[in-house]
């Protein structure tokens, strides 16, 4: 048995989960900023930083006092080394190495993407090999992994990452932030009167999102030259059906090339109901694969995937020392 204290502090989330043996959660604990970064229509990294000061003892006692356990019965701290905002990294940095030097414990350094991956484990056992499709704010990625924690970028975003695509198309259409939830919602009351093309690039499993935006600008202007009044909810139907085509259409190829036994949805925009709907289709496509969805309360940053991957990496030897410095662009290493 093993017991992980897991810290999460990437962004604007302020969070720590107590995680038995990588896939028992005894609590998660998170603290969000969004109410605060509405007013600002997005992150403030200042902003986020502060917050995570304020917030971050907190989260711990609490985590520590649902899970009923004492830093006793820890056996490991798991924290968020990178990537993400500078100055809300170094807080939970700061954190894990303060409790591993009062209380003798060893640091594992874990990447905030693989431990989007590993929330698939609340659900049931990775099977390898394993195709993740990552998707978020700062992340577009098709991930291959051959085993435990050995990553092989398969493609990434030419520009934006979905996520950040989202929002500012919600920015456009004057939706509040964050631009996901928003988009979603507001697509399932439109209809297909408006079309988009899918972007074009040349890598085999690249994405590319920037130019999606561009064209609802463009298609916006168009209705409003001819006189006619814009869709709201259709113009958002006809964004969001594209760039989910994108996605799926390139998990559908890194499938049928690379002949994975489980694909994984991970990040945040795994939330999004309508590409829930699609890659349950592409589960009754490939009937030998099996396809996994974490609930959505796993989709977004927390501690608990951080947790579930730090056990993984902790059984590997994973380890760091005190002089670890955060990395806001950290690379996504295999070991």
């Amino acid at each position: 048995m093993s017991l992980i204290l897991a810290i999460e502090s990437s962004c604007d989330e302020t969070a720590c989960a107590i995680i038995k043996d990588g896939n028992q959660i005894l609590s998660n604990v998170v603290s969000s900023q969004i109410d605060t970064h509405k007013k600002y229509g997005g992150v403030v990294p200042e902003v986020a930083s502060r917050l995570h000061v304020e917030n971050i003892t907190i989260v711990i006692e609490e985590a520590m006092e649902s899970a009923d356990v004492s830093m006793d019965d820890i056996d490991a701290i798991g924290f968020t080394l990178g990537p993400g905002l500078i100055g809300s990294l170094h807080v939970g940095n700061q954190a894990a190495k303060t409790l591993a030097m009062i209380y003798d414990k060893p640091l594992v350094p874990i990447h905030h993407i693989s431990g989007h991956i590993y929330a698939n484990k609340f659900v049931n056992d990775i099977e390898f090999p394993a195709l993740a499709l990552v998707i978020s704010g700062g992340h577009t990625e098709l991930v291959y992994m051959k085993e435990d924690y050995q990553f092989e970028i398969l493609g990434t975003t030419n520009d934006d990452a979905i996520g950040e695509a989202y929002d500012k198309v919600a920015r456009v259409l004057g939706l509040p932030y964050p631009g996901g939830p928003q988009i979603d919602k507001l697509a399932k009351t439109g209809k297909a009167n408006y079309k988009l093309k899918i972007p074009k690039v040349e890598g085999k499993y690249d994405f590319s999102f920037s130019g999606l935006k561009s064209s609802v600008l463009q298609l916006i202007a168009r209705i409003e030259r001819s006189g006619e009044a814009v869709i709201n909810a259709d113009v958002a139907y006809a964004f969001q059906e594209t760039a989910l085509d994108s996605l799926i259409a390139k998990t559908c190829l890194a499938i049928e090339d690379y002949q994975p036994k489980h694909v994984l949805l991970a990040g945040g925009v795994a939330a999004n109901s309508r590409l829930r709907e699609k890659m349950g289709a592409v589960d009754k496509k490939y009937p030998n694969t099996k396809v996994t969805i974490p609930p959505i309360k796993y989709c977004t940053d927390n501690a608990a995937m951080i947790g579930a991957s730090a056990e993984i990496a902790f059984n590997k030897g994973v380890r760091c020392t005190y002089n670890a410095s955060s990395d806001s662009s950290m690379d996504l290493l295999s070991y």
